[in-house]
């Protein structure tokens, strides 16, 4: 077994400068569904590549240049990190406790907007191939990265980028953008994610909102229009009514089932963290729960938006209505076949007025269980964590993953510095120092283990 005391060590002594790394790419704001400071990031990003003596690309695309490095090491074998630069928008910035691109220590923890998605497991593997070249003098094995700008807003050019390059993104594995630990403190290592359709619905009934006086008994209502096409989705059993919305859904196999009941029992941190009274169809918790949670298709209305909805009353009859509404899919649906099938669906139900407007989505995938690379990272999670990794065979939450699998036909296995509470996409989104430690040293001891394994 390798020892990792020299790494360990140079990793806790250098500590403030990986963090002072990292506080200056946390206040550059990045934030891609408003194309703020894209272009600022993705250079800053390559500088910090450069300096560990990559060759780096800043390479354009239809959007946000995704910035290509690579660095060759002691053996062929090749690792490739996927990650992003962009973060979700900080509002409302009134429930900040400090200012979102203003990174705060506090107590252990690190806030602002990006530190745990996705910037913290950017300068944590930075950090990590520090630690090896400063106690080694070369990588063990070749590594690349491919670090995007429009992650946040569904990779829409993402797609196109990886089937171009597949050449010069060719990997033996790839370590996925996000990791951590559980509730219980043990690392968790996920193999896979749910895909995503997201789409906007509107419909128009007239040129302009009326008095309600006036039209109320004899005008079309937009509102109502859309309340009635959504209400033709999904009934209160939960289940999705278009029809062979399931045809395509892969079941889980005995292997999910097996590793999914290894996995902790969330059902009252859920209701304790999120306010809850129970869970819908009567799930009580345990297996049931969390199978249901990964391994279903859903169908979310994301917000609704229609006529007067400021302070006090105002008697108007809404011209226009519309609705964001995402699908979570499962292997092995498609989100153009699901747009496809919406379509279909509305008119069937003679909602011919109302509009869909595709803004994005990507198909679901997964890593096999049983892979010798699943191995390896669980191994060295054990080792950096002194505690056993626990298998995740897919997450309820989407990413390009899809396209990296299926294109360049790699193992895709999670790592990183985060942890249940640390509030992604939300106010006052931190990571825990000690957090970023440990995953350093994970992924430290993945980049060890490729360069002695024969193979993977």
């Amino acid at each position: 077994m390798s020892d990792y005391s020299e790494i360990d060590r140079y990793i806790h002594q250098n500590l403030d400068y990986s963090i002072q790394e990292l506080n200056t790419l946390l206040a550059q704001p990045s934030v891609s569904a408003q194309n703020l400071g894209i272009k600022e990031c993705a250079e800053m990003v390559a500088e910090l590549l450069m300096k560990r003596g990559f060759r780096v690309e800043v390479l354009p695309t239809a959007g946000a240049p995704v910035v290509f490095a690579e660095r060759k090491g002691r053996t062929d074998r090749t690792l490739l990190f996927y990650n992003h630069y962009d973060v979700q928008p900080p509002e409302p910035i009134e429930l900040w406790h400090t200012p979102p691109f203003t990174p705060t220590l506090k107590d252990g923890n690190l806030y602002a907007r990006g530190v745990s998605d996705n910037k913290g497991n950017i300068v944590s593997r930075l950090f990590a191939i520090d630690a090896l070249l400063a106690t080694d003098g070369e990588l063990p094995c070749n590594v690349k990265f491919a670090i995007e700008g429009e992650e946040e807003t569904s990779s829409v050019h993402l797609e196109d980028f990886v089937i171009s390059n597949q050449k010069k993104l060719a990997a033996d594995a790839c370590i996925w953008e996000f990791g951590g630990i559980d509730e219980l403190g043990q690392p968790v290592i996920s193999l896979g994610l749910r895909g995503i359709c997201y789409v906007e619905l509107s419909v128009e009934t007239a040129s302009q909102d009326v008095h309600s006086g006036l039209g109320g008994s004899i005008f079309p209502n937009a509102a109502w229009r859309l309340v009635w096409a959504l209400n033709s989705l999904k009934g209160p059993d939960e289940r999705i009514r278009i029809p062979h919305y399931y045809d395509d859904v892969r079941q889980p196999s005995p292997v999910d089932w097996k590793l999914m009941e290894k996995l902790p029992d969330v059902a009252e941190d859920y209701k304790k963290q999120y306010g809850l009274k129970g869970f819908v169809r009567g799930l009580q918790g345990g297996v049931e729960l969390r199978m249901a949670a990964v391994f279903e298709p859903t169908c979310t209305i994301c917000g609704l938006t229609s006529g007067y909805q400021g302070p006090g009353s105002k008697t108007v009859l809404p011209a226009k209505a519309s609705a964001k509404v995402d699908f979570r899919l499962v292997p092995d649906q498609n989100p153009k076949k699901v747009v496809q099938m919406l379509r279909d669906h509305l008119d069937r139900e003679g909602f011919f007025d109302v509009k869909i407007e595709y803004l994005g989505g990507e198909a679901p995938g997964r890593t096999d269980p049983e892979h010798p690379f699943v191995k390896l990272v669980a191994e060295a999670a054990e080792s950096a964590y002194q505690r056993p990794a626990q298998i995740n065979p897919m997450i309820g939450g989407s990413g390009p993953n899809h396209v990296f699998q299926e294109t360049l036909k790699v193992p895709l296995v999670s790592a990183g510095v985060g942890y249940p509470g640390s509030g992604a996409h939300a106010p006052n989104e931190h990571i825990r120092i000690e957090d970023y430690i440990t995953g350093t040293k994970h992924v430290a001891r993945i980049l060890k283990m490729m360069g002695e394994r024969e193979s993977i």
